[in-house]
């Protein structure tokens, strides 16, 4: 029997560790309002303002990579926030089904969408896929220390 995943996040903080948030949908998706307002408010916890740059680059980088999932993946996946405050790094974990590695394509001003990769690895330091049997996990850490305006 298969249970379908559904939408549900979890806070957790464990003094010791990185303060997490995750996030799990269907094949109906979620939405990308709730997964930008998810990373806003983990960093807002962790005592970085919403309004400032890297709250701003960490809400695009969780959008681009949630949507590419529902976009290319379709059907159940997850979103994992990690706070690593010892590193003063944000990691982004999408995990979704499609064996398909994220390609970046070659710019082109004048093409609608294809542009999402290139901002991810320009605001993020790390940026990499780990293929899985049953699909992929994308991952994209960044930094927090950047500029606060």
């Amino acid at each position: 029997m298969v249970t379908p995943l559904r939408n549900q996040a979890t806070d957790e903080r464990d003094s010791a560790g990185p303060l997490r948030y995750g996030a799990a949908w269907d094949s109906e998706g979620t939405s990308i309002a709730h997964t930008r307002h998810a990373v806003r408010t983990l960093l807002v916890q962790a005592g970085h303002p919403s309004d400032h740059r890297p709250s701003r680059d960490a809400q695009i980088v969780v959008s681009e990579l949630v949507t590419n999932a529902l976009r290319h993946a379709p059907g159940p996946g997850q979103l994992l926030l990690e706070l690593i405050p010892e590193s003063g790094l944000l990691r982004i974990t999408v995990r979704d089904r499609s064996p398909r590695q994220p390609r970046l394509l070659v710019p082109d001003p004048r093409r609608i969408g294809g542009h999402g990769l290139h901002l991810i690895t320009r605001l993020c330091e790390r940026f990499h896929t780990v293929p899985l049997g049953d699909g992929k996990l994308v991952i994209a850490e960044l930094g927090l220390s950047g500029d606060t305006a």
